[in-house]
């Protein structure tokens, strides 16, 4: 039996499976199973295509990628042109957008790559509709804006979902915070700093047993289920096997439903309620934007000259002194003796700190460099 036969089966025994405390191993070992033959088949694609599942070929470039992902017709183009200065094809017929087209977004000081990606279809993980295309470049996104009719069908953000999950996207998930490690010897062991009320010893082993894994440790340090903890084993084998993204849920045509429902939606954790035609709730959609994207401004100067406020350096919330210093360029660290930081990452201002200092949103540092004879 072909891989693609016994994925279909399993897909289908899973899908005729009641889900409840009974079943919680049988299920928790077919989507063991699932994933282990899911990753042959990516794995026996990639070699016959020479490489790596394609993505478009469109240079990341700018301080972050965004991926605008959802059904055809639902209004990604609109948006890209809405926000950038891209021009992509806008029509009344589905697959108007045929491949990636790229947009530049200017927001807070930041450059934003907005790509807009071509409508997935049911089964665009199986490589439907070039669906395998499309999702291999979401997974090189910092953050994917989902977009979803207002006025369509309620499942499509879990369809969707459930097309990037099956490409080895996690959206709004955190890599499980487990400690695993393969042996040559000693068996399997397990330990957990938390109750487990998902997994058990005789589960753990099977799972592992049927990935051919006979010796192993592994630290629980989270209430882990059956599917975080195949994750967790998919990433032992290959670490880019997932890949976790933020993820935005922007409804677009807002005009074309009732306030009660706009305003339910709106609720939903993520979501941003917009209609591109009318221009309703941008200003919303950039700052939740902005939000995921968790990015922080850092202004430089150097001695008795004001920082410049209209160029910023783009990071990551939560970078280091150091990793700034890596943004304007790679060996500056190499030569750093200390850092002066005006801002609200420093008890006073200015402060004196070293390279391990954490920086804040619109900090203003100066770097001090090693005096070299």
């Amino acid at each position: 039996m072909s891989l693609t036969a016994k994925i279909k089966d399993i897909e289908l025994e899973l899908s005729r499976t009641q889900k409840n405390k009974r079943t919680e191993y049988h299920i928790g070992l077919l989507k063991g199973k699932l994933a282990r033959y899911r990753a042959q088949l990516l794995e026996f694609q990639t070699k016959s295509s020479g490489g790596s599942i394609a993505a478009f070929e469109v240079g990341k470039t700018g301080d972050a990628r965004v991926a605008l992902v959802g059904f055809p017709s639902v209004g990604k183009s609109s948006l890209l042109n809405h926000l950038t200065d891209a021009k992509s094809c806008i029509a009344s017929y589905e697959f108007t957008t045929l491949t990636c087209v790229p947009g530049v977004l200017e927001l807070k000081g930041a450059r934003v790559q907005i790509l807009d990606l071509p409508g997935i279809i049911t089964g665009a993980s199986a490589g439907k509709g070039r669906g395998k295309q499309v999702i291999a470049t979401a997974r090189t996104a910092d953050c994917i804006m989902m977009v979803l009719d207002a006025a369509g069908h309620p499942n499509q953000s879990k369809l969707l979902t459930e097309e990037l999950e099956t490409m080895g996207i996690r959206i709004n998930r955190k890599p499980p915070h487990v400690s695993f490690k393969a042996k040559s010897s000693g068996g399997v062991s397990f330990t957990s700093t938390v109750p487990l009320t998902h997994l058990d010893e005789r589960f753990i082993k099977q799972l592992l047993h049927d990935y051919h894994i006979f010796h192993a440790e592994i630290l629980f340090h989270e209430d882990c289920t059956a599917d975080d903890l195949i994750d967790v084993i998919e990433m032992s084998r290959n670490p880019s096997a997932r890949v976790y993204v933020p993820c935005l849920y922007v409804y677009n045509k807002i005009d074309q439903v009732s306030m009660e429902e706009i305003d339910a939606i709106a609720r939903r954790p993520h979501s941003v309620v917009i209609s591109c035609e009318y221009n309703l709730n941008m200003d919303v959609l950039l700052e939740e934007l902005w939000r995921e994207l968790d990015l922080s401004r850092i202004y430089t100067k150097t001695h008795s000259i004001a920082p410049d406020f209209g160029d910023p350096l783009v990071v990551k919330r939560g970078s280091s002194v150091q990793e700034v210093c890596k943004k304007i360029h790679k060996s500056l660290p190499d030569i750093v003796r200390f850092a002066i930081v005006w801002g609200t990452s420093v008890k006073y201002s200015p402060q004196r700190v070293g390279l391990s200092h954490v920086v804040d949103d619109e900090d203003v540092i100066e770097i001090v460099k090693k005096i070299t004879i």
